[in-house]
């Protein structure tokens, strides 16, 4: 019975994840541009990659709003933003939620003050695709002119990585 339970886990996981796989991109290489996007904010306005021009960004892929995880990550982000202000240097949130309700709650609970995007589909949307994201949270460091200087960066590194990269 065991046996068969575990073969059923295999064969789900499967299922869900080989045509994950297979439809996404590839997370963008080191000194590539970064593919562009352009989606609807949370504030009603549209974000492009190609808007961010001329500043460094991360883009903060995140699984779910209001999971403590993320909530804590968001945080320590407002604590650095006086630290990436200096280094010209602004965080765009995409949120990979799959309901734009849920965004919206949170934002309301929890507002943030660096523009947020949703599209629905979750890690299907298309920055998610676009840009090759399969596992959350990813963040991915984009220079002045639009090209991946880190493709999996961690919170904890950003700013030691702007320190050593960004003017």
């Amino acid at each position: 019975m065991l046996k068969i339970g575990l073969l059923l886990l295999v064969v789900i996981g499967m299922v869900l994840l080989v045509p994950r796989l297979l439809s996404s991109g590839t997370l963008p290489a080191v000194g590539s541009t970064a593919p562009d996007f352009t989606l609807p904010t949370q504030e009603g306005s549209t974000a492009s990659l190609k808007d961010y021009r001329g500043k460094w960004v991360v883009l903060y892929f995140y699984p779910k709003d209001q999971t403590p995880g993320c909530t804590r990550e968001a945080h320590n982000f407002q604590v650095d933003q006086p630290k990436f202000a200096e280094r010209n240097t602004v965080v765009l949130g995409v949120s990979l939620d799959t309901n734009a309700k849920d965004l919206k709650a949170y934002l309301t609970e929890n507002p943030l003050p660096w523009e947020q995007i949703f599209e629905e589909g979750g890690q299907d949307s298309q920055p998610a695709n676009a840009l090759g994201i399969i596992t959350v949270p990813t963040m991915i460091l984009v220079d002045a002119e639009g090209k991946v200087v880190n493709r999996n960066i961690q919170a904890s590194e950003i700013e030691a990585e702007l320190k050593k990269l960004a003017p």
